[in-house]
């Protein structure tokens, strides 16, 4: 009963976050009525996304907080957001991965989720910068019941210098990314526009994900809708080198038609593909 009411949270908090972000602002007695819970159960939600740092409380309600560019949130703080658009992109960018293939994932909660999903596929080469990546593919291997996962992946973790999202970044995450080449690259971003391309609030990490996107041959893009419009300090990638974004069905209208525009691929997770 108690995993059902935290994932009931989740899915409310997630609306009050997306309307916080979308609208500028929200009231409690709006999201009473939407999400036909009382005033004290939104009020919990707020206290919670607060404490996240998403959110600012106000008066009678919500607004958004404005981050600067060099703002990091740390992996513990991402991986409560948006965790059903990240499920579902995950589902769709693993479904790309071709058995028996060389693929690198970035750092992020979304490329996180997807290493998950990628434990069925077998015989990867999997080059990753993220501690937290690695080990989900780590702990596949161990055995259980004396017996390890069938086909697990072979895995090579860069080394670097641990950022607050968990990714190794640095010198030496930059030169063993450079000696090498992968089939495809899913990478995760802290924000995507038309205008900065990919971006990051860490300069290092900038560098590190500029040496992933030149080693591989595909480069797909694993960011749910939140994503789009947002920039970082530092860009490290323009979209002409993006060849899809796999992303989720919260995108309005206008933002899908903007991205059409922009980029050659765009998988909306959920949805059947566009004939």
């Amino acid at each position: 009963m108690s995993e059902n009411q935290n994932l009931l949270a989740e899915q409310r908090r997630a609306v009050i976050l997306d309307e916080v972000r979308k609208r500028g602002g929200v009231r409690v007695n709006e999201l009473t009525r939407r999400l036909s819970v009382s005033d004290m159960t939104i009020r919990r939600d707020l206290d919670a996304l607060a404490r996240q740092g998403v959110i600012e409380k106000v008066h009678g309600g919500a607004v958004p907080v404005v981050e600067a560019s060099t703002h990091e949130p740390g992996f513990e703080a991402k991986s409560t957001l948006e965790l059903s658009a990240k499920e579902d992109i995950a589902r769709a960018a693993a479904a790309m991965a071709v058995p028996g293939s060389a693929i690198a994932l970035s750092g992020g909660t979304t490329t996180f989720a997807l290493a998950r999903h990628l434990l069925e596929v077998p015989g990867l080469t999997v080059v990753t910068n993220s501690v937290r990546v690695a080990d989900v593919f780590h702990d596949a291997q161990r055995p259980v019941s004396g017996s390890g996962r069938s086909g697990a992946a072979s895995v090579v973790l860069t080394g670097g210098v641990r950022t607050p999202s968990d990714s190794l970044v640095g010198p030496v995450a930059d030169r063993a990314i450079g000696s090498l080449h992968f089939d495809v690259l899913f990478l995760g971003v802290h924000g995507i526009s038309v205008e900065a391309g990919l971006s990051t609030p860490n300069l290092a990490e900038a560098e590190t994900n500029r040496r992933l996107v030149g080693a591989a041959r595909r480069v797909v893009v694993v960011a749910d809708h939140t994503k789009w419009g947002t920039v970082g300090l530092s860009s490290f990638a323009t979209l002409d080198e993006v060849d899809t974004f796999v992303t989720d069905a919260s995108l309005s209208d206008e933002v899908r038609r903007e991205i059409e525009e922009h980029l050659p691929g765009l998988v909306v997770a959920g949805e059947a593909p566009a004939s």
